[in-house]
């Protein structure tokens, strides 16, 4: 076994980036969306009030304030429910829901404040239509797309008003949930809404984002992997290996990440704290039999084992070490070694 992949507790923090990296940080942002919602949800609300007399003002006063294009446009996405899936369904029957008219444009009436109105779309129905798109998806949202340009235009109309347009089906059966615009100018009802709806998500989301920079630290090895290697790799997350089981044999065991390929199997443990607490006393305590169960089927395990809190529990990295096939730190170098040792064990 080459040294480079069994590595003892001081090669390891040698070799540490031991603070969470900033790609990290970025991304765990991206992922906890409703802190950064609730922050700017003065702002979003202000300019709603401001555009009562006419809602196509929306994309002046969004050019002009200092919350960003795709900002507001998940502020809408989230209120409204409709995003992801739903945007790309819109997107494919578009034709059909806003069909051409005699002269060539695409028109969605709908009533507002007693008055029926008319919106003429600027650019849907695209090629593709996805939150990566919209720049409202991952790392997107925390930078900032200031101009709202024609297809933020398109979307922010229907997420405004869809409810109300003068077709019942679309309005009842596709776009019902997209009712923000009726309670432009009613600062109360507005503010009341709003409240309720993040509340709701937050409950919906909390638990999900408990261990939130845990998961984007999986996420990115994921795929890291994923891009560095071919396609005949599988790379699954929370994986398993057949044949290697706990509780005297009645339940599978269960891997951060399982790579295999032609029937061969790398079971990967990951675990990044900066502040020392007992995940990898739990990691520890399991390396052992772990280790001599994926060896017994022919297999091989590896840890990426990083931050400052992580090496201040010495006595449980040295026996994750002691019982790991491949030991890295959390860096792109690092990840590159624990990719070749991929490749050289299942090829």
């Amino acid at each position: 076994m080459s040294k480079d992949y069994e590595r003892s507790i001081e090669e390891l923090e040698f070799k540490a980036v031991n603070w969470w990296p900033n790609k990290l940080t970025k991304l765990e942002t991206s992922t906890s969306v409703i802190p950064l919602l609730l922050k700017t949800q003065k702002k979003f609300i202000s300019i709603l009030n401001l555009c009562a007399k006419s809602p196509e003002n929306v994309f002046v006063l969004i050019n002009n304030s200092d919350i960003s294009a795709n900002l507001f446009l998940k502020h809408l996405v989230v209120l409204s429910d409709f995003g992801g899936e739903k945007l790309q369904r819109l997107n494919k029957n578009f034709d059909q829901l806003f069909p051409l008219n005699a002269h060539g444009e695409r028109v969605m009436n709908y009533y507002w404040q007693d008055q029926e109105k008319k919106y003429i779309f600027k650019k849907l129905p695209i090629n593709t239509l996805s939150n990566n798109k919209l720049k409202i998806d991952g790392i997107n949202i925390v930078n900032e797309y200031p101009v709202v340009d024609d297809l933020y235009k398109d979307v922010i109309m229907l997420l405004l008003f869809g409810s109300n347009v003068t077709d019942e089906v679309i309005a009842e059966e596709v776009l019902n949930k997209c009712e923000v615009g009726n309670l432009i100018g009613n600062s109360e009802e507005l503010d009341k809404f709003i409240n309720e709806r993040y509340i709701f998500v937050s409950r919906i989301t909390g638990g999900a984002q408990a261990n939130t920079l845990g998961q984007v630290a999986q996420r990115y090895v994921l795929d890291f992997i994923n891009l560095n290697t071919s396609d005949d790799y599988l790379v699954q997350s929370n994986g398993r290996i057949k044949g290697v089981t706990h509780n005297s044999g009645r339940t599978d065991t269960t891997f951060d990440i399982v790579v295999s390929r032609d029937g061969k199997f790398v079971a990967i443990e990951i675990s990044f704290q900066v502040t020392t607490n007992s995940t990898i006393e739990r990691k520890s305590g399991q390396a052992k039999a772990r280790y001599d169960m994926v060896t017994s089927t022919g297999n091989y395990i590896a840890y990426v084992i990083d931050g400052a809190g992580n090496f201040q529990r010495r006595s449980a990295v040295s026996t994750i070490c002691e019982n790991s096939h491949c030991t890295v730190a959390y860096s792109d170098e690092e990840l590159k070694v624990l990719t070749e040792f991929i490749k050289e064990k299942l090829s």
